[in-house]
Protein backbone atom coordinates (compact mmCIF):
# COMPACT_ATOMS: atom_id res chain seq x y z
CA UNK A 1 0.00 0.00 0.00
CA UNK A 2 1.24 3.38 -1.13
CA UNK A 3 2.19 6.27 1.88
CA UNK A 4 1.11 9.62 1.93
CA UNK A 5 4.60 11.15 1.02
CA UNK A 6 5.09 8.54 -1.72
CA UNK A 7 2.28 9.10 -4.05
CA UNK A 8 2.81 11.03 -7.03
CA UNK A 9 2.59 14.82 -6.46
CA UNK A 10 0.20 16.69 -8.85
CA UNK A 11 1.34 20.25 -9.78
CA UNK A 12 0.68 23.32 -7.99
CA UNK A 13 1.49 24.43 -4.01
CA UNK A 14 -1.61 22.41 -2.40
CA UNK A 15 -0.48 18.82 -3.21
CA UNK A 16 2.84 19.38 -2.30
CA UNK A 17 1.72 21.21 1.00
CA UNK A 18 -0.38 18.43 1.90
CA UNK A 19 2.66 16.37 1.23
CA UNK A 20 4.94 18.02 3.38
CA UNK A 21 2.59 18.34 6.61
CA UNK A 22 2.26 14.28 5.93
CA UNK A 23 6.10 13.83 6.15
CA UNK A 24 5.87 16.12 9.07
CA UNK A 25 3.26 14.43 10.87
CA UNK A 26 5.57 11.47 10.31
CA UNK A 27 8.63 13.13 11.54
CA UNK A 28 6.50 14.54 14.86
CA UNK A 29 4.86 11.39 16.01
CA UNK A 30 8.85 9.38 15.53
CA UNK A 31 10.38 12.41 17.39
CA UNK A 32 7.44 11.68 20.51
CA UNK A 33 7.54 8.42 20.52
CA UNK A 34 11.47 8.66 21.08
CA UNK A 35 11.27 11.16 23.37
CA UNK A 36 8.60 9.68 25.70
CA UNK A 37 10.25 6.21 25.70
CA UNK A 38 13.67 7.91 26.58
CA UNK A 39 11.81 10.43 29.04
CA UNK A 40 8.63 9.27 29.67
CA UNK A 41 5.56 11.51 29.07
CA UNK A 42 5.77 13.85 32.07
CA UNK A 43 8.89 14.76 30.95
CA UNK A 44 8.49 15.88 27.69
CA UNK A 45 7.20 19.16 26.54
CA UNK A 46 6.04 20.22 22.90
CA UNK A 47 8.74 22.18 22.85
CA UNK A 48 11.41 19.04 22.90
CA UNK A 49 9.04 17.68 20.35
CA UNK A 50 9.43 20.12 17.93
CA UNK A 51 13.23 20.31 18.70
CA UNK A 52 13.57 16.93 18.37
CA UNK A 53 11.54 16.51 15.12
CA UNK A 54 13.31 19.25 13.70
CA UNK A 55 10.14 21.40 13.00
CA UNK A 56 9.16 24.78 13.71
CA UNK A 57 7.23 24.84 16.89
CA UNK A 58 4.56 26.61 14.73
CA UNK A 59 4.32 23.61 12.72
CA UNK A 60 3.59 21.45 15.73
CA UNK A 61 0.49 23.44 17.38
CA UNK A 62 -1.05 23.83 13.98
CA UNK A 63 -0.82 20.28 13.57
CA UNK A 64 -1.33 19.30 17.11
CA UNK A 65 -2.94 22.08 19.53
CA UNK A 66 -1.48 20.95 22.67
CA UNK A 67 -0.19 17.57 24.38
CA UNK A 68 -3.37 15.67 23.97
CA UNK A 69 -3.80 16.22 20.65
CA UNK A 70 -0.47 14.04 20.08
CA UNK A 71 -1.19 11.99 22.29
CA UNK A 72 -4.57 10.96 21.13
CA UNK A 73 -2.75 11.02 17.77
CA UNK A 74 0.13 8.26 18.92
CA UNK A 75 -2.52 6.31 20.53
CA UNK A 76 -4.36 6.13 17.18
CA UNK A 77 -1.56 3.13 15.78
CA UNK A 78 -2.10 1.18 18.75
CA UNK A 79 -5.96 1.17 19.41
CA UNK A 80 -6.11 0.60 15.58
CA UNK A 81 -3.95 -2.82 15.89
CA UNK A 82 -6.39 -3.73 18.66
CA UNK A 83 -9.45 -3.24 17.04
CA UNK A 84 -7.75 -4.90 13.53
CA UNK A 85 -7.11 -8.18 15.94
CA UNK A 86 -10.90 -8.15 17.66
CA UNK A 87 -12.43 -7.96 14.00
CA UNK A 88 -10.57 -9.81 11.93
CA UNK A 89 -7.51 -11.54 13.52
CA UNK A 90 -7.10 -14.84 15.10
CA UNK A 91 -9.48 -16.50 17.74
CA UNK A 92 -9.96 -15.87 20.98
CA UNK A 93 -9.49 -12.22 20.38
CA UNK A 94 -10.64 -12.69 16.97
CA UNK A 95 -14.13 -14.12 15.51
CA UNK A 96 -14.09 -17.77 15.86
CA UNK A 97 -13.74 -18.33 19.57
CA UNK A 98 -16.85 -18.58 22.08
CA UNK A 99 -18.30 -15.02 23.48
CA UNK A 100 -16.80 -15.57 27.13
CA UNK A 101 -13.54 -16.49 25.65
CA UNK A 102 -13.35 -13.28 23.78
CA UNK A 103 -14.31 -10.96 26.39
CA UNK A 104 -11.37 -13.00 28.40
CA UNK A 105 -9.31 -11.86 25.51
CA UNK A 106 -10.32 -8.33 24.91
CA UNK A 107 -9.49 -7.69 28.32
CA UNK A 108 -6.21 -9.02 28.45
CA UNK A 109 -4.81 -7.73 25.26
CA UNK A 110 -6.41 -4.32 26.04
CA UNK A 111 -4.28 -4.33 29.61
CA UNK A 112 -1.63 -5.23 27.63
CA UNK A 113 -2.00 -2.01 25.81
CA UNK A 114 -2.12 -0.06 29.04
CA UNK A 115 0.83 -1.09 30.53
CA UNK A 116 2.66 0.62 27.67
CA UNK A 117 0.20 3.25 26.65
CA UNK A 118 -1.58 4.30 30.27
CA UNK A 119 0.06 7.52 30.18
CA UNK A 120 -0.82 8.58 26.74
CA UNK A 121 -4.31 7.43 27.64
CA UNK A 122 -4.38 9.74 30.96
CA UNK A 123 -2.63 12.61 28.99
CA UNK A 124 -5.08 12.51 26.21
CA UNK A 125 -8.59 12.14 28.41
CA UNK A 126 -7.62 15.53 30.25
CA UNK A 127 -9.15 17.18 27.02
CA UNK A 128 -11.59 14.60 26.02
CA UNK A 129 -14.04 12.71 27.88
CA UNK A 130 -12.50 9.04 27.77
CA UNK A 131 -16.56 8.62 26.77
CA UNK A 132 -16.54 10.52 24.19
CA UNK A 133 -13.01 8.83 22.51
CA UNK A 134 -14.01 6.86 19.32
CA UNK A 135 -12.13 3.72 20.87
CA UNK A 136 -14.08 3.55 23.81
CA UNK A 137 -17.12 4.16 21.32
CA UNK A 138 -15.76 0.78 19.44
CA UNK A 139 -14.63 -1.58 22.90
CA UNK A 140 -18.58 -1.08 24.24
CA UNK A 141 -20.25 -2.38 21.34
CA UNK A 142 -17.90 -4.90 21.01
CA UNK A 143 -18.50 -5.72 24.52
CA UNK A 144 -22.31 -5.30 24.23
CA UNK A 145 -22.38 -7.53 21.55
CA UNK A 146 -20.22 -10.61 23.15
CA UNK A 147 -22.13 -10.02 26.37
CA UNK A 148 -25.28 -10.74 25.09
CA UNK A 149 -24.15 -13.80 22.97
CA UNK A 150 -22.90 -15.08 25.88
CA UNK A 151 -25.82 -14.48 28.21
CA UNK A 152 -28.96 -12.99 26.19
CA UNK A 153 -30.15 -12.15 29.99
CA UNK A 154 -27.22 -9.97 30.71
CA UNK A 155 -27.62 -6.37 30.93
CA UNK A 156 -24.99 -5.38 28.51
CA UNK A 157 -26.24 -2.30 28.26
CA UNK A 158 -25.03 -0.98 31.69
CA UNK A 159 -22.08 -4.10 31.92
CA UNK A 160 -19.84 -3.07 29.02
CA UNK A 161 -19.42 0.31 30.65
CA UNK A 162 -18.87 -1.28 34.01
CA UNK A 163 -16.89 -3.67 32.81
CA UNK A 164 -14.71 -0.70 30.74
CA UNK A 165 -14.79 0.84 34.23
CA UNK A 166 -11.97 -1.39 35.36
CA UNK A 167 -10.21 -0.79 32.35
CA UNK A 168 -9.40 2.96 32.69
CA UNK A 169 -5.85 4.47 32.33
CA UNK A 170 -6.08 6.08 35.40
CA UNK A 171 -7.19 3.01 37.41
CA UNK A 172 -4.61 0.91 36.09
CA UNK A 173 -1.98 3.91 36.92
CA UNK A 174 -2.73 2.99 40.39
CA UNK A 175 -2.78 -0.55 40.60
CA UNK A 176 0.40 -0.93 38.44
CA UNK A 177 2.15 1.71 39.07
CA UNK A 178 2.04 2.71 42.62
CA UNK A 179 0.64 -0.30 43.98
CA UNK A 180 2.82 -2.57 41.64
CA UNK A 181 0.31 -5.21 41.01
CA UNK A 182 1.77 -7.73 38.63
CA UNK A 183 0.28 -7.86 35.28
CA UNK A 184 -1.28 -11.38 35.11
CA UNK A 185 -3.33 -10.58 38.66
CA UNK A 186 -5.05 -7.26 36.77
CA UNK A 187 -5.77 -10.07 33.63
CA UNK A 188 -7.01 -12.56 35.87
CA UNK A 189 -9.24 -10.21 37.76
CA UNK A 190 -10.59 -9.08 34.63
CA UNK A 191 -11.62 -12.65 33.76
CA UNK A 192 -13.30 -13.37 37.02
CA UNK A 193 -15.34 -9.67 36.44
CA UNK A 194 -16.40 -11.15 33.11
CA UNK A 195 -17.82 -14.28 33.96
CA UNK A 196 -19.16 -13.18 37.28
CA UNK A 197 -21.65 -10.67 34.85
CA UNK A 198 -22.52 -13.51 32.66
CA UNK A 199 -22.96 -16.18 35.63
CA UNK A 200 -25.05 -13.38 37.69
CA UNK A 201 -27.24 -13.25 34.72
CA UNK A 202 -28.04 -16.55 34.70
CA UNK A 203 -28.66 -17.41 37.91
CA UNK A 204 -31.09 -14.06 38.20
CA UNK A 205 -33.02 -15.61 34.84
CA UNK A 206 -33.93 -18.74 36.48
Amino acid sequence: MLTVAELPLADGGVARERADAARNRIKILAAAERLIEERGLANVSMDDVAREACVGKGTLYRRFGDRASLALALLDEHERELQEAMLRGAPPLGPGAPARERLHAFGKAYLDVLDTHHALLIEAERAISRYALAPYVAYRTHLLVLLREANPHTDADVAADALLAALAAGLFAHLRGEREIELERLQNVWCALVDGVINAAGSSSR
